[in-house]
């Protein structure tokens, strides 16, 4: 197990008056060898913590006396100590497989590992979980969790994970389930694998056999110009809205069954299939917001309140498939997007608003509302994901390469808003950085209220 580094130390803390530095190296907490971020918190928050750290080779012991729950004030480089829980399933419809070759070593790391998903909101399939860690999550409480379901029939499920222990996985959905903890579950849906007779099928399985799950999103298959899979396809318009009313018909079913929707299905669909969204009560509380189910509508809902005076954010921004893989972030274990300060602003410019083709399809009806309150022109910059390919249109896998072909193509005289959903750590997925933009743009929180309030 790899101790865990000091990444920086926040000034007049408990740990900075106790002469805690950046780039030490935390070898115990209260005598403990934890292996996670998740036990150095609950050890961390006693009212007296001793910290057996390693400096240039020495190691000592530090006592740091605090109020119990009071943070140390300690960032550190990772979130998991030991090794992270790798994925030995084969989804054909993976998409860590649809990467192209060159990109940072980390966005390549492919896990199942339930501590992520209580971290990050990670899909785990379960498929690696064992007794030990069922102790653990239901004596800590661990939840929620996330889990990738994609069929409740076991010959289907082993088939779509290409892992044997697919058909068997699920037992621990329901342990889990038994012990109250709060799971919410997804299904991928592949055309002409687990779609049609197949997703009702596992949705009757999910109302027999998992009706305690708090939510489970039906979302459409991304399939990249990088995909090796013959079979693997994108879903056509016609097929999106066999999916939409398959859900609304299990809607109505786990309604009067449960009393609840518990199954949603994610906004490509409705973009997909030319139909409208529901309005935000259909969503039961945007419980599955960032894997894209509801998040159009939060959006919506954010600009229309903005409009009117009314600043408040809904959700927060969807983190994107590769926010968590560089480290331990310093609030919330959430990598902190952008910090590079926002160019000077003229007020007097024609604005653009970069945002990928979803993203556009979603503003565009609000294009002219919003040039009335910023009071100039205000267009859309819809950016196609040439670096992905395929039918990837979502803006959180925007790529700096994609972003600098569309605004190359744009006034250098305007001003540009970028999305912070692109952005981890002042990084696109491709690893370029703001100054690699041929324009300056402004960097932008991925909320409705954010986006008036940089028109004003």
């Amino acid at each position: 197990m790899t101790a865990p580094r000091v990444l920086a130390v926040a000034p007049g803390s408990p740990a900075s008056q106790a002469g805690i530095l950046p780039e030490d190296e935390l070898l115990a907490v209260n005598g403990e060898s934890v292996r996670d971020v998740i036990r150095y918190q609950v050890q961390a928050d006693e009212a007296l913590v001793e910290l057996d750290v390693r400096r240039g080779g020495l190691e000592r012991s530090v006592v740091i006396e605090k109020q119990a729950g009071e943070p140390l004030g300690l960032e550190l480089a990772t979130a998991v100590f030991d090794q992270v829980r790798t994925c030995d399933n084969h989804c054909p419809f993976c998409f860590i497989y649809q990467l192209p070759k060159g990109m940072r070593r980390s966005l390549y790391l492919k896990d199942d590992d339930y501590r992520l998903s209580f971290l990050y909101g990670n899909f785990t399939t379960l498929t690696r979980f064992t007794e030990a860690d069922l102790e653990r999550v239901v004596t800590e409480r661990l939840g929620p969790l996330y889990v990738s379901i994609h069929a409740t029939d076991p010959a289907v499920r082993a088939q779509l994970l290409r892992n044997r222990r697919g058909a068997t996985s699920l037992r621990w959905l329901a342990a889990l389930l038994d012990a109250d903890v709060e799971v919410h579950g997804q299904v991928v849906v592949c055309p002409g694998v687990n779609d049609g007779p197949v997703l009702d099928d596992t949705l009757l399985g999910i109302l027999d056999r998992y009706p305690a799950l708090a939510t489970t999103a039906v979302v459409p298959v991304g399939v990249g110009a990088h995909s090796s899979e013959a079979s693997l396809r994108p879903t056509t318009a016609a097929e999106a809205a066999t999916v939409l009313d398959q859900v609304a018909t299990w809607q109505d079913r786990f309604a009067d069954a449960l009393g609840r929707r518990l199954v949603y299905a994610a906004d490509e669909y409705y973009l997909l299939a030319g139909r409208p969204f529901p309005d935000s009560g259909a969503y039961d509380g945007f419980a599955q917001h960032e894997n894209g189910v509801g998040l159009a509508r939060t959006f919506l809902a954010e600009i229309e309140r903005a409009l009117t005076g009314d600043d408040r954010t809904g959700h927060g921004p969807r983190s994107g498939f590769f926010a968590w893989v560089d480290g331990a972030p310093p609030t919330g274990y959430r990598a902190e997007r952008a910090t590079q300060p926002s160019v000077a602003r003229d007020g007097s410019a024609p604005v653009g608003i970069v945002t990928g083709e979803y993203g556009a399809q979603v503003l565009e009806p609000l294009v002219a509302t919003l040039s009335r309150h910023a009071g100039v022109p205000v267009r859309l910059v819809p950016v196609a994901n040439r670096f992905f390919g395929g039918n990837i249109a979502v803006t959180g896998l925007l790529t700096g390469a994609d972003v600098s072909d569309a605004l190359a193509r744009q006034p250098a005289a305007d001003r540009y808003l970028l999305p912070d959903v692109v952005l981890s750590q002042d990084r696109f997925l491709d690893g370029q950085t703001l100054d690699d933009l041929p324009r300056p743009v402004e960097v932008v929180a991925t909320d409705g209220a954010s986006l008036v309030a940089a028109l004003a």
